[in-house]
């Protein structure tokens, strides 16, 4: 269930999904959480496991899943491809703003999560789109 009432105005389709998930490799997960039991814990978790570089972002802490864990993605200092993002919908046109500073290919705004202004920031800059959509979930049933 979606915490807006926003409806995404487009989206990947699941060509462009499997597309996506097979052509990168290199992910931030923006607001990764430490707890076994959080979503965004398990989806990095399930990814790392399929062979995914994971990168957690989160200022509240030192290290996820063996990780280095970085404050902001603009401190990430190597190439970042898919930004994943768990946070609120109206916090993710800053997430997003810094992904397309940082070159990066994909904005995937997690499950539950759809922001217009900062896909059409994303889609402007040439990146690709994908929301209301969990990583996990389209990994198992595409793959």
């Amino acid at each position: 269930m979606s915490e807006t009432c926003e409806v995404p105005l487009f989206n990947a389709s699941d060509n462009e999904v499997k597309e996506i998930l097979q052509k990168y490799n290199i992910i931030a997960v923006v607001g990764i959480s430490p707890k076994e039991d959080r979503p965004s814990f398990r989806v990095a978790s399930y990814l790392k496991s399929k062979g995914y570089k994971i990168i957690p972002v989160n200022p509240g802490h030192e290290e996820v899943l063996g990780e280095k864990c970085y404050p902001s993605l603009k401190e990430v200092p190597e190439k970042v491809e898919i930004v994943d993002i768990f946070r609120k919908a109206e916090a993710v046109e800053e997430v997003v703003k810094q992904a397309i500073e940082i070159g990066a290919k994909v904005a995937w705004m997690q499950l539950g999560i759809v922001n217009n202004k900062a896909a059409k920031l994303a889609k402007d800059a040439g990146m690709q789109v994908v929301m209301d959509k969990c990583m996990l979930v389209e990994h198992g049933k595409l793959f």
